[in-house]
């Protein structure tokens, strides 16, 4: 791999605030299917779960130290290890295919449409120069908290594990772990835009907790869509790492490139509730 240079702070002639003038940024774009990318420097297309498919056009997650087989279990995870061990970069992010960060105001997403509106590489630089991570907008459960949330919509053992893992491992973790879990809102999808140094000291922890809890729990019994469940716990854990740490970040509007049917997912949502069924 390259040599990794430096992030260089620079002095904006109009506005007189610091930007990062020289640094390589790399954010993945994670999709197990061809789709229209982001054609901005900042992108590379990834394909996610590579291992054992045909090719779709994108690197793979599956050369060099990767987890690709791991997919079905850890979702677009895969495609974060990948870059954590293998991309050459001075900053790291994971966006999907269908689901882009944007800097510009609502009105202009509407009139110039998504694709237009994606978080370019200068609004990156612009962005970071005054925050340590770029996240999305907050999701909103409203009327019930993180913890029960999942344990209405999936297996609760896994979470009660990773929380049993924390205790024993990371315990200085635990009390903010707790507090998270009681929150109505998170940093959800995995998706982040972060310093090197810091990206990969949340791998680190990340893949450490995930790996463990993989040897506590059996998911063999589980249908699809809870296999996905180390994808699942790890949005979880963004938070987690993020509020223990006390670094900044800021929150940039998330974009789903495609339509959503929102009254199926609410009303997905409340069944699961009231009747105490999982999806």
């Amino acid at each position: 791999m390259g040599k990794r240079g430096k992030a260089v702070r620079g002095i904006n002639a109009e506005n007189g605030k610091q930007v990062l003038v020289s640094m390589n940024i790399k954010i993945i774009v994670a999709s197990h299917k061809p789709y229209k990318m982001p054609d901005d420097v900042c992108y590379l297309p990834l394909h996610v779960g590579k291992a054992g498919k045909e090719p779709i056009g994108y690197r793979g997650d599956d050369t060099g130290e990767n987890i690709s087989e791991k997919n079905p279990n850890y979702c677009e995870l895969t495609g974060l290890y990948w870059a954590w061990k293998n991309l050459d970069a001075d900053y790291l992010g994971l966006v999907h295919y269908r689901r882009h960060f944007s800097a510009k105001p609502f009105l202009l997403r509407l009139l110039k449409g998504k694709q237009n509106c994606i978080l370019n590489d200068k609004e990156v630089r612009r962005i970071l120069s005054g925050t340590d991570i770029i996240l999305p907008v907050k999701r909103h459960y409203w009327i019930e908290t993180l913890y029960s949330h999942y344990c209405h919509t999936h297996y609760p053992r896994p979470l009660d594990e990773t929380r049993k893992i924390l205790e024993e491992d990371y315990s200085e973790m635990l009390p903010v772990f707790d507090q998270v879990m009681k929150r109505k809102s998170a940093h959800m999808f995995n998706m982040y835009i972060m310093k090197r140094e810091l990206s990969d000291a949340y791998c680190e922890f990340l893949f450490d907790v995930l790996q463990k809890l993989e040897n506590r729990i059996d998911i063999s019994g589980y249908d699809a869509f809870q296999a996905r469940v180390y994808g699942r716990i790890s949005e979880l854990l963004l938070d987690v790492w993020i509020s223990y740490k006390g670094y900044s970040y800021r929150e940039l509007p998330l974009m789903h490139m495609e339509k959503i049917n929102w009254f199926a997912k609410g009303w997905k949502f409340l069944y699961s509730k009231l009747a105490h069924r999982y999806y």
